[in-house]
């Protein structure tokens, strides 16, 4: 007996109406971004480990999937080695290449590698799958999509306010409330210098980045054990605490990081961004200043949004980054980027049943075959309907009617066309409402006029 066929743990298929939902958002995303004036690129699956190994730290170097050479793999390794069992130094040996963890490497590598063909600044996004090797969960894939949006080559905050506009105009066309939070890596490094703390803040960031999560008196506790002392932590709580409109936490942060000339750059950046953007957008802009996602990473304004109708965690995210194409050793290109969070976004939608009912019908027109003259009837009529935008099929065998009719209502197609004898003698055909079980005679032009509207 055959073994069940499975598929790798961490991985999933995607049926045609979850493949109709999800094209359904990347279209929009797409469409939007089309607006502004991005290009689309994309890049291979696999990269070389030259290029991905010691971009992501050592523990997303683990998550690297690697990929065998090719041929006799074994042919460089000596039996030593092999009994040496060290996993890294045989990985090294033994694969040359791995499947991409993210979108952002691969897409410095091709800046630096196309920097004499592109025109700067560069507009680009990419949507296309990544791949870790890590533990399968509960909303954690091996195997799973990114969405990137990046304009390299160009300082102007003018970018930023794009990007936002981007993702207001995106949440607004899914139907979807959210809350767009903003805040400035440099007001993050200001604050930390303020307090005299300027060699922790990492560790500042990343614990009241878990205000929401853990809440105020275990980001104490996590900063107290981080080495703040007790002034310390004392200072940074009306910071964290800070509330009020965008203006009014802007003021008070100003006057906190007078000393600052790195703080207050942050807080020019953030003012400029508030002032162009104004009340043009749909949904609500935030200054959040807790707010500090990929600290090591970005460098100016970072971004991050919520949905307020579904308890989830942040769907999209991104910010400004100095010098995206250093690790391959070109310097100085700034930039600014978002990704969406395709998978969160899909349950999102679900969860709110936002999908408009015209993305997610396949078939709209089925006609069904009662044998050679009706088909041949039919088929004319097929190709015009076909011609005029509707998505139809014909029935391919002679089989019982009550099959065929099945077989629409499983595909939920909305409308069959049945022609026999006495409709093809009128010309004619007998049209079916399978919502309303409704039943017409009509000509081909006007079956094609009543499925269209």
């Amino acid at each position: 007996m055959a073994n069940k066929p499975s598929i790798p743990k961490g991985t999933r298929d995607f049926s045609p109406i979850e493949m109709a939902k999800r094209n359904y958002i990347f279209d929009t995303i797409r469409e939007v971004y089309s607006l502004y004036g991005f290009q689309q690129i994309e890049t291979p699956a696999m990269e070389s480990l030259q290029t991905l190994m010691g971009k992501y730290g050592e523990e997303g170097d683990k998550l690297l999937f690697k990929i065998l050479n090719s041929g006799d793999y074994l042919s460089k390794v000596s039996d030593e080695e092999l009994t040496e069992r060290n996993t890294l130094r045989l990985a090294a040996r033994l694969c040359e290449k791995g499947l991409r963890y993210d979108l952002t490497v691969p897409f410095a590598r091709y800046v630096v590698m196309h920097r004499d063909e592109l025109q700067l600044p560069f507009k680009r996004y990419q949507v296309q799958p990544v791949w870790r090797a890590d533990r399968p969960q509960k909303g954690r894939y091996r195997e799973f999509y990114q969405f990137d949006g990046d304009v390299v080559g160009s300082d102007s905050l003018l970018n930023e306010v794009e990007l936002m506009q981007i993702v207001d105009t995106v949440f607004t066309r899914f139907g979807v409330r959210v809350q767009i939070k903003i805040n400035n890596r440099k007001i993050l490094t200001g604050i930390a210098e303020v307090i005299g703390a300027a060699d922790k803040i990492v560790d500042i960031t990343v614990a009241i980045d878990k205000l929401d999560k853990i809440g105020l008196e275990n980001v104490n506790a996590e900063l107290k054990n981080d080495g703040l002392s007790d002034e310390q932590i004392a200072q940074l709580q009306p910071i964290i605490t800070l509330e009020g409109s965008n203006e009014e936490k802007l003021n008070t942060i100003a006057e906190v990081l007078k000393d600052s000339e790195t703080g207050l750059k942050g807080v020019e950046e953030i003012r400029f961004i508030l002032k162009v953007l104004g009340c043009s957008l749909n949904n609500e802009l935030q200054l959040d200043l807790t707010l500090a996602r990929g600290l090591n990473y970005y460098t100016g304004a970072i971004f991050e949004v919520k949905a307020l109708d579904v308890q989830i965690g942040s769907i999209t995210g991104g910010g400004r980054y100095d010098n995206l194409t250093g690790i391959f050793g070109m310097p100085g290109i700034s930039g600014v980027g978002i990704s969406f969070g395709v998978d969160r976004i899909f349950d999102v939608l679900n969860a709110l049943d936002r999908y408009p009912k015209d993305s997610v019908t396949g078939t709209q027109l089925l006609f069904i075959n009662f044998g050679e003259a009706e088909t041949a009837y039919s088929l004319p009529v097929v190709a015009q309907a076909r011609q005029a935008g509707i998505r139809s099929e014909m029935y391919p065998d002679a089989v019982k009617m009550k099959k065929q009719m099945s077989y629409a209502n499983a595909k939920a197609i909305p409308f069959v066309a049945l022609a026999g004898e006495n409709e093809m003698q009128a010309g004619k055909f007998t049209l079916k409402n399978m919502t309303t079980g409704e039943q017409q005679q009509v000509s081909p032009e006007e079956l094609i006029a009543i499925v269209k509207a």
